[in-house]
Parts: structure tokens; C-alpha cells; sequence
């Protein structure tokens, strides 16, 4: 048990931060989330604290030309935020165009008496995943149970990684590319490359603990993957698969190997790869069983996971 008997009023302003907080069983000390915090499905009872500047329903070429337009992407109700007295906010310094910007967050709290504290997450790694479990546990009185829930996470990894090392065939790793917006095209970073590689998998695009980066459907295709999988930051399942379908989209991929050996899946990078917290060990485990197909059987890689046919 956690020593201290501090039961803190939390205002989760990332999706991830909030997965955490209820991971480290700080769940019923969740007073206020983002728009975009949804899992578990109860945090949506929470008052919503933020509200996107943009319009997120588009095509990914009608949301990346608002982007390149946008002075701010997301707005942050400051009344709300006072009104709800936290005494820790989760926040993120990795990304103004995933969540509300920390500065934002900093110049709302200083306004508060007494000011909360803020809990800043900025991972670029799975490390920094676990270290960011263990710091809202730490910064909640919740350190042993987040130590607890770490360990439960990396044995899970190691233990993907410890079989997929048993399958490594005698020409070598499976080539994935990882596509983590669609039109432009970008190869996906950070923690990604990373689990490519736990999954037995060789990332032909991205560069792990580097941040993501635009590429074309050109250099996808030089790249020849064996392998390639879709996840487009903050799109659902349903929305992957109609932006593939789409014409800005699918002939780049039908021109592709692995289209024509029914290599392309679509992933909901909404609720899995995108978001750096606890689910990103079940990420790891559906492109395991997507690098070796009939190898794995995951619970999160049939709600989650698609491949896309010929027809």
C-alpha cells in the first residue's frame, strides 16, 4: 500500500494521462478531462475542460491544411478549470496539435489559489511511457500501485518480444512501414520504431525516440515493406478505413507489395498506437500478431485491427 494518505482532486488534460490515472487506481479522483479523453468509458461523466479550435471531422488533407493555418489548436475554459479546485493537473510538453499546449496550462494555473501542480508528460519512448505511470502515481500518492501496474506492463512486452525473437526467420525481420497520417503521408516516431522491433518487426521508415515525419508515397514505395500498417493519429478504426478507400489514398497503396499479398491493415491509432500510456503494451501486441500473422492471438487486435482486401 502507498504510505501517504493524500487523495487528490485531478484534472486530466490528455487522453493518456487519464488512462494512467485509472490504471494507478486513481479513478474516482478524477474531477475534469479534455474532449478527447474517452477510455475508460466512465471518465466520460467528467466535465470537459477543453475544446478543439479546428474542425477534426475532415479527410486528413482537410485537418493538416487547418493545422498549417492554426495559431492554437485547442481552447482551455479557465472558469471551469478554477471551478473544479484541482490539486493536480496532467498535462503533456510533446505535441501542441495532439493536446492543449502546457503553456496554456501553466498561465491558467498560476491563477488558481493555491496553484495545482502539474504534472508535465513528454515521452518519446516506452521507458518514458512506464516513467510517466510512475510519475502521476508519485505525484498522487498512488507510487507502489504504479510500480506495480509498470511491472505488469514490461513483462507483457518482454514477454512479446521474448517470442518474437524465437520466430526471427533466416532472411531476416519482417520490413514494416508505419503511416501515421495519410494525406500527406508521415512515418510514425517516437515509441513506435521501438515496438516494431519488440514485435520482431524491421521499421523501414522510422527512426526510434525521433519525432514523426512527412514523407511521400514515393518513398514509402522505395522502401518495399513487407508490411504496412495504418495509423493515422486520432482516427478510429471506422475512420481509417474510409480515408484508405478514399481516392487520395488508395491507388498509393494498391501500388504496394504488400497490398497485393494482403500486407496493409488499418489501425485505430485513436485509442492504441497514438496515445503514449497503458495501451500502448496491447499496440505492441496487435502488430505482433499483424508482423506474424497466425503466431498471436490478442484481445485488442479484433475491435482494433483490420486488414485491407483487394476488392
Amino acid at each position: 500500500m502507498d504510505s501517504t494518505p493524500f487523495s487528490p482532486r485531478i484534472v486530466s488534460l490528455l487522453p493518456a494521462a487519464t488512462e494512467m490515472a485509472v490504471a494507478v487506481e486513481l479513478g474516482d479522483a478524477l474531477v475534469g478531462r479534455s474532449h478527447e479523453c474517452d477510455h475508460p468509458p466512465e471518465v466520460m461523466r467528467l466535465p470537459v475542460l477543453t475544446a478543439p479550435r479546428i474542425d477534426a471531422s475532415g479527410s486528413s488533407r482537410a485537418i493538416h491544411d487547418q493545422v498549417e493555418r492554426a495559431t492554437a489548436m485547442f481552447t482551455l475554459d479557465a472558469v471551469q478549470l478554477a471551478a473544479l479546485r484541482p490539486d493536480v493537473i496532467l498535462t503533456q510538453a510533446a505535441c501542441d496539435v495532439c493536446a492543449v499546449a502546457e503553456a496554456d496550462v501553466a498561465a491558467a494555473a498560476r491563477s488558481l489559489d493555491p496553484p495545482p501542480r502539474i504534472v508535465s508528460l513528454s515521452s518519446t519512448t516506452l521507458a518514458g511511457v512506464f516513467a510517466d505511470i510512475l510519475a502521476v502515481g508519485a505525484a498522487a500518492g498512488r507510487l507502489a500501485k504504479a510500480r506495480e501496474v509498470v511491472a505488469r506492463l514490461q513483462a507483457r512486452c518482454d514477454s512479446v518480444a521474448c517470442r518474437t525473437r524465437a520466430l526471427a526467420p533466416a532472411a531476416g525481420q519482417p520490413r514494416v512501414a508505419m503511416i501515421e497520417w495519410l494525406d500527406p503521408p508521415m512515418a510514425a516516431g517516437n515509441w513506435v520504431p521501438e515496438m516494431v522491433r519488440l514485435a520482431g518487426g524491421d521499421d523501414v521508415l522510422g527512426h526510434a525516440g525521433e519525432h514523426s515525419h512527412w514523407i511521400g508515397w514515393d518513398d514509402v514505395a522505395a522502401a518495399d515493406p513487407d508490411v504496412v500498417v495504418l495509423v493515422p493519429c486520432g482516427f478510429t478504426l471506422d475512420r481509417v478505413l474510409a480515408e484508405a478507400a478514399s481516392a487520395a489514398v488508395r491507388p498509393h497503396l494498391e501500388s504496394l507489395r504488400a497490398f497485393s499479398q494482403d500486407r496493409v491493415w488499418a489501425v485505430d491509432g485513436h485509442h492504441l498506437f497514438n496515445r503514449p500510456g497503458p495501451r500502448l503494451v496491447d499496440s505492441l501486441e496487435v502488430l505482433a500478431e499483424i508482423v506474424h500473422p497466425g503466431t498471436f492471438a490478442f484481445a485488442a487486435t479484433r475491435p482494433f485491427a483490420r486488414r485491407l482486401g483487394r476488392g
